[in-house]
């Protein structure tokens, strides 16, 4: 695996820059992983724009300033694999990287091919984390993904899905598959991973990753012009960024959410969720009670 060297940034501003992130223990390793990442849908998908692979480099340099670990992207996201290659190389000195990518095409030809495409287009030897994306000919997909972690060209496995989607697939899946990670979706209005899928991950030691977090921004449609609750400096909330993601990640199941943005301050917002206290099972009731009524 290729690592990123530690990031020499100046000093942010921003609350959390310099704390050290919350991190979750992956069970199948024991390795812990910061529980805020990042995802690349649509907000990388822009290889052939200078100016925006200039913004995107600030918002790769405020996640590793903050502590980031695991960036998500698929070759079903444009461009965005290649302006994350790209974006590695601009930054000064880059920081250790989790870095989780997918498989998305059909055949195990086809599917060997695109993943070393996506390694080159990253600039690493070799992925942390790999996902049969949407469970395209997931079975395929598996048996070569075990191959490569026996052989030691990937380190961990999974599968994921979005938007809520074949759920029951995926929890079979989970109850008969060696699985590392799984990834799906879970946001404020998005709950229905918390009756069974959640649950199981936690009990056969699945990493979660946490999709559409914002739900493309929908979450914020009931806040807009609502104050932050000062119930919410409890658990070191300072926005509603920050309310939405601590409540993902402060389920005992998640282990990492994966924010997308193309805004650097976005990002600084986003990764302030990583550190101070997280809402305990009592606060999150109240947290959804008090979504639920807006």
């Amino acid at each position: 695996m290729q690592s990123l060297a530690p990031l020499a940034l100046p000093v942010c501003a921003a609350d959390g820059e310099g704390r050290e992130p919350t991190r979750r223990t992956i069970s199948s390793s024991g390795e812990q992983l910061p529980v805020i990442g990042m995802g690349s849908w649509l907000t990388f998908d822009c290889a052939d724009n200078a100016a925006a692979l200039a913004i995107r480099t600030e918002v790769l340099r405020q996640f590793f300033a903050f502590g980031g670990g695991l960036i998500d992207s698929s070759p079903m996201y444009g461009s965005s694999e290649q302006a994350l290659g790209y974006c590695f190389t601009q930054l000064d000195s880059p920081r250790p990287l989790f870095s989780a990518t997918k498989v998305w095409t059909f055949g195990r030809g086809m599917g060997t091919r695109q993943m070393k495409k996506s390694a080159r287009l990253w600039g690493v030897d070799s992925f942390d984390l790999m996902q049969v994306h949407n469970l395209l000919d997931v079975d395929t997909h598996l048996d070569t993904l075990r191959e490569w972690k026996g052989s030691g060209r990937l380190r961990y496995l999974g599968v994921t899905t979005s938007h809520g989607r074949r759920h029951g697939e995926l929890e079979k899946l989970m109850l008969t598959g060696a699985l590392d990670f799984v990834q799906f979706t879970y946001n404020m209005i998005d709950r229905e991973a918390e009756q069974r899928l959640l649950p199981i991950a936690r009990e056969r030691g699945i990493g979660v990753i946490a999709n559409r977090p914002f739900r493309a921004s929908r979450v914020f449609d009931r806040v807009r012009g609502a104050t932050l609750p000062n119930w919410a400096r409890d658990f070191d909330c300072d926005n509603w960024a920050q309310f939405f993601l601590k409540f993902i990640v402060s389920h005992p199941a998640v282990t990492c959410a994966i924010p997308a943005t193309s805004r650097p301050q976005h990002m600084v917002e986003n990764m302030g969720a990583s550190v101070g206290r997280l809402p305990d099972s009592a606060m999150r009731k109240r947290m959804a009670a008090f979504y639920a009524a807006l």
